[in-house]
């Protein structure tokens, strides 16, 4: 049953290329329908959707009606019917996995650098009208055009006639959906994870930035393992350069002698580490030591104070009882000298 409804199918789309062959002879702009079949395999019912898919923002053109006639969108569209149809391929060619397989495998096929390229493959980078200054604005304008694209062929043509050419057209040419379900993606992730499980230490660092013969910032990051230059990347964002240093980063990790060389920067860095904690804790020793004999000195210079304090009340208390014997002394000295003896003392005189 399902042979005979292909077999319907694959007649319907002789017989409508057949009809669509025969209008195109009475058409002024043949040249636009042509370049369109050979890109898409079929001629265009509404080539104005076509057109406008490949025109971008920086062009500034209006409709009739004055409104900003550009691909965002059909961008729009497209992106949700570029995800849906190849959800639907991958669902049905990895029969049995997990639904995190096929997330991330249907991520590997509709992200940015991968329509980038497909759209350089079957050509639309050279029909995509922008501003000269726009000519390099980012890496993504190709893969922008590419899901435009996607979005007037469901309008022209219906979801079956996307899917197909989605198969045919892309995937049977461009894409090997095993080898691209194995492929690494997000290389900063997968280096940060690598890092994590061998304890290693990596850091992105931006090292310059410029503009490029059209005035768009170019950034250029480079991924350091132990502080080591492990790769560097360039880009039109900061997060395009990370993914570029990393994905270069990741190459070198898998070189013997590379690795040797971080190893070895690794050691001398838990060496010196290890060096100055022993000289941290040595320190810290040493002034809570060097605190302990103060506070003891201290401690020990309070009693010599506090002695002559009491030995002087002491001496005090000796020098009133002296003072207190002289004076009774002194009065004993009077009495012998009083009135009442001058007679004998005169008597001895006399004698």
């Amino acid at each position: 049953m399902r042979v005979l409804s292909s077999r319907n199918t694959q007649s319907n789309i002789v017989l409508r290329n057949k009809i669509d062959k025969i209008r195109l002879l009475f058409r002024k702009d043949k040249e636009s329908y042509l370049c369109f079949y050979r890109i898409l395999g079929f001629y265009p019912r509404n080539i104005q959707l076509y057109e406008q898919a490949l025109l971008h923002k920086s062009t500034s053109v209006r409709s009739d009606k004055g409104r900003p006639l550009n691909n965002e969108r059909l961008e729009f569209l497209g992106d949700a019917i570029l995800d849906a149809i190849v959800g639907d391929i991958v669902y049905k060619r990895f029969e049995g996995k997990r639904e995190g397989f096929l997330t991330n495998t249907r991520s590997k096929i509709v992200q940015r650098e991968t329509l980038n390229k497909l759209a350089v493959e079957i050509g639309l980078d050279k029909l995509i009208k922008y501003s000269t200054r726009s000519s390099s604005h980012n890496s993504y304008m190709y893969g922008n055009a590419f899901e435009a694209f996607i979005g007037a062929i469901y309008l022209d043509q219906g979801y079956e006639r996307c899917k197909q050419f989605m198969e045919q057209r892309i995937i049977n040419h461009y894409i090997d959906l095993d080898k691209i379900s194995r492929k690494e993606v997000n290389f900063k992730s997968k280096l940060i994870e690598w890092s994590q499980k061998n304890k290693m230490e990596v850091s992105f660092e931006l090292i310059e930035q410029f503009l490029d013969h059209d005035s768009n910032p170019v950034f250029q990051t480079e991924v350091r393992i132990e502080g080591f230059p492990a790769g560097t990347g360039t880009g039109y964002s900061k997060k395009e350069s990370q993914q570029n240093a990393a994905q270069m980063a990741i190459k070198k990790v898998k070189d013997p002698a590379f690795m040797s060389t971080v190893e070895e920067i690794k050691t001398q860095h838990v060496v010196t580490t290890t060096e100055s904690k022993v000289e941290l804790a040595t320190n810290s020793d040493t002034e809570l030591a060097t605190k302990l004999e103060n506070e003891l000195e201290a401690e020990l210079n309070v009693i010599p104070e506090t002695k002559p304090e009491n030995a002087l009340e002491e001496n005090t208390s000796d020098n009133e009882i002296s003072t207190v014997q002289p004076t009774m002394e002194a009065g004993k000295t009077s009495q012998s000298k009083s009135p009442c003896d001058a007679p004998e003392s005169l008597n001895r005189d006399l004698a």
